[in-house]
This record gives structure tokens, sequence and C-alpha cells, in this order.
């Protein structure tokens, strides 16, 4: 292990080299300068307030609609953008920021991040979905029957279901009833496993009518898959529930 002490060499360009040579064609010049691991340290720590800093100024005016318009603007260019790294970075932190400010567009921002193919930008997504849910439930709840409204698909639709169990509310059953009827397999999958989760008792004749479903879905646990039917994972909800379905059900 290193010292703390210990001195690490970091390049810094030289600005003014770096102008000559671009005119020259030749590579810059770099002066060396050492740099200790608390220093390191402390330029994290400077990075940290300076972050929070700028959002308290970004986010004063959470109502504006200039604000608004900015981070729907820059959602859809982090979901397009052909730099895979930078819309992974950019959307982790605009799933935060849509999280903050109030309003329709931003819960229907927060969802097309939910769709995103990138686990970790789903993830950020999901629990500001989440975290959005437990303060203002009928704003997230509106804007999932908006994606439902307009019979929306992609990996947000799997994972809506779970997010509404998470929040569990009350009146999350008939919005989770309506994934249960999704054209995707995967999506009434991902409801099923919802409401084994809600543990409704309200829930149980709507999961009886999946059983002998043959539809077949890939689950995911961790990094396992297992396949399986649809009617085999109503079967197991239903246990859950304490109701052991009969071979002619």
């Amino acid at each position: 292990m290193r010292n703390p002490a210990t001195r690490w060499i970091v390049y810094d360009p030289c600005f003014e080299s770096s102008r000559r040579s671009a005119r020259r064609g030749k590579s810059p010049q770099r002066t060396v300068r050492t740099m200790s691991l608390p220093d390191e340290l402390q330029r994290i720590f400077d990075a940290d307030r300076a972050l929070r800093n700028a959002e308290s100024v970004l986010l004063r005016n959470k109502s504006s609609k200039e604000l608004i318009a900015l981070l729907e603007h820059e959602t859809e260019n982090a979901i397009q953008m052909e730099d895979r790294n930078e819309g992974v970075v950019r959307l982790e932190r605009l799933a935060d920021l849509c999280a903050q400010v109030p309003g329709p567009r931003m819960t229907d921002a927060l969802i097309a991040i939910l769709n995103d193919g990138e686990p970790r930008v789903r993830v950020a997504a999901g629990e500001a979905l989440r975290d959005l849910g437990y303060e203002r439930y009928a704003e997230v709840a509106r804007g999932i029957e908006r994606a439902l409204d307009r019979s929306a698909d992609g990996l947000a639709m799997c994972e809506l279901p779970w997010v509404l169990a998470e929040i569990a509310e009350p009146s999350a059953l008939p919005l989770i009833r309506r994934f249960l009827d999704h054209p995707s397999s995967d999506v009434a999958a991902a409801a099923i496993e919802a409401l084994a989760q809600l543990r409704d008792p309200d829930s149980v004749r709507d999961l009886e009518r999946f059983i002998g479903d043959s539809r077949v879905v890939i689950i995911e646990d961790f990094e396992d898959e297992a396949k399986t039917t649809l009617g085999e994972l109503a079967e197991d909800a239903l246990e859950m529930l304490g109701v052991t379905p009969s071979a002619g059900d």
C-alpha cells in the first residue's frame, strides 16, 4: 500500500505551447507537476462542492419553463448521443435533476430515461421515479398512465410495474393491472411479479387468469437467467399470496 504522501506525476497541457505546436503541426509539449494523494482527495471535495453549488443555482427556479425545456432537450440529446459513455453519465445526472423539477414533462423525461439500454441508467431513473412517487405519487401515476395510453413499449414498461410496487400506494393495483394486458409477454411478466411483491389479495383473480398461459419469458436473477412461462409465474405469485391453484384452474 502506498503512503498517502506518495507523489503522483500529473501532466498538464501548456496551453500556449499547444497553440504554437498546433500551428506547426506538432504535438504540444507538456509540463510536469507533482500532486500528493491528499491533494487529489481535496480536488474531489472541491469538485463535489462546485457540483452542488452549480446544481443549486440551476434549480433556483424549478418552475421555470426555460429550465424544463432545457432538461427535456438535454435528455433527448443524451439518449441519442453517439458517445455512449458520455450519454450514460449525462442520463444518470439528468435523472436526478428531472426528479427535482415538478411537472408532467419531467415525469415523461424520467420514463424516457428509464427506457435506456444501460442498467446503470435504468437504476438511476427507477430510483428517481420511486422517490418522486413517495412525495408526489399522483404526478408519477399520471405519467405512467400517459405511457400506457400511448401504447409505449420497451424496457421502461418492464420497469414501471416494479416502481409502482415499491411505492406501494393503495391505488397502485389498478395501474399494475393495465400492464397485465400489454401485448409484450415481458411486460406482463413484470406486472405479475410486481403483484406478487405488492401482496394485495385483490389481485388474486388477475393472477388466476394467467394459469396455463404458455408464453415463455426470460427471468433475470442477478447474473442468472431462467426460462419460465407466464402461467408458472402466476402460480408462484398466487402461492406468495397464500393461494394454491388447483390443476383444473
